[in-house]
C-alpha cells in the first residue's frame, strides 16, 4: 500500500514577524557592502564626482560662478543619483535570482514578502546615505541650507519617498532581464536622456521650445524643483504636489506589473 504524503499546514505569520524579517533581509543586504567595496564606491565616489565636474566644469559658463551653479544644481545632481541608484534594486533582486539566493530565501519560514521588502528597505537606507553625503560634500563647497532643518527633513522625506516608488521600475526590469548587468544598461538607456532632458543642470529657457514642453512635465524636473524650494528658495506646493502625484502614479502602475512578473518566475 503506497503512503501519501500530506503536506504540511502552512504556518501564518504576523505582520509584525513579517517586519522582523524584512529588517533582518534588510542588514544582510547592508552587511553585504562590506564585501563588495565597489557598491560603497557607486554610492558615495560617483556623486560627489558629479559634483565636483558639474560645478568646476560647467558653473562658470552657465550661472557666471561655481558657487552660484552649485546653488541651482545641487538638488538637480541630489535627483539623478537618486534615479541611478534605484537600478541598484533591481540589480541585486536580478543577482539574488540568477543565483537562486531569492529561492533560499523563499524555501525559509519567513513571510513570503519579506525578501523583496528587505531588498527595498536596504536600497532607501543607502539612498539616504548617498544624499546625506551630497549635501556634506556641497556644505564644504559652499552650499547653503537656506529653509534650515525642517526643509531638509522635508526634502529628504520627500526624495526617498519618491525614490520608493520609482524602485518598482527597477523591480520589474531586475525580474524580467536575464542577467544583472542588463538592468545597468535599461539605467544608462532611460535614466540618462531622462535626467538630461530636464532642469537639473541648466534652467528651462535656455532650451530649445520645442524641448521645453517635455523638460516642464518631466518628473526629474518637477522633482529637482521640489527639492530646490525645500532646500533653497522658490516654489514649493506645486513641485511638491506634482512629485507625489508622479510617485504614486509610477507606483500605482509598475508595483502590480513588478509583483505579477516576480510571482510568475519564482
Amino acid at each position: 500500500m503506497t503512503a501519501v504524503t500530506v503536506p504540511a499546514p502552512i504556518r501564518r505569520l504576523s505582520p509584525l514577524a513579517g517586519l522582523s524579517h524584512t529588517f533582518t533581509l534588510a542588514w544582510r543586504s547592508l552587511v553585504q557592502i562590506k564585501h563588495n567595496p565597489l557598491e560603497l564606491a557607486d554610492l558615495s565616489i560617483q556623486p560627489v564626482m558629479f559634483v565636483l565636474l558639474f560645478t568646476y566644469v560647467f558653473g562658470g559658463a552657465i550661472s557666471g560662478s561655481p558657487g552660484e551653479y552649485l546653488t541651482f544644481a545641487l538638488p538637480g545632481i541630489i535627483v539623478q543619483n537618486a534615479f541611478f541608484a534605484t537600478m541598484t534594486t533591481g540589480f541585486g533582486l536580478n543577482h539574488d535570482l540568477t543565483k537562486g539566493v531569492f529561492d533560499r530565501l523563499r524555501s525559509l519560514p519567513i513571510a513570503r514578502w519579506a525578501p523583496l521588502a528587505g531588498r527595498i528597505l536596504a536600497d532607501t537606507v543607502k539612498q539616504a546615505w548617498s544624499v546625506s553625503l551630497l549635501i556634506a560634500v556641497g556644505a564644504i563647497l559652499g552650499f547653503r541650507l537656506q529653509n534650515g532643518v525642517l526643509g531638509l527633513i522635508g526634502a529628504l522625506a520627500l526624495l526617498l519617498s519618491f525614490s520608493l516608488a520609482a524602485a518598482w521600475v527597477s523591480v520589474l526590469v531586475g525580474v524580467l532581464v536575464s542577467e544583472p548587468d542588463k538592468v545597468q544598461v535599461f539605467g544608462f538607456m532611460v535614466i540618462f536622456p531622462l535626467t538630461f532632458t530636464s532642469n537639473a543642470f541648466v534652467p528651462t529657457e535656455t532650451m530649445p521650445g520645442w524641448l521645453q514642453t517635455w523638460v516642464e512635465v518631466n518628473p526629474v524636473t518637477v522633482l529637482a524643483d521640489a527639492l530646490r524650494g525645500l532646500l533653497v528658495s522658490g516654489p514649493v506646493l506645486a513641485p511638491v504636489v506634482q512629485s507625489v502625484v508622479w510617485g504614486v502614479a509610477i507606483a500605482a502602475v509598475f508595483a502590480p506589473l513588478a509583483v505579477r512578473a516576480l510571482r510568475r518566475r519564482v
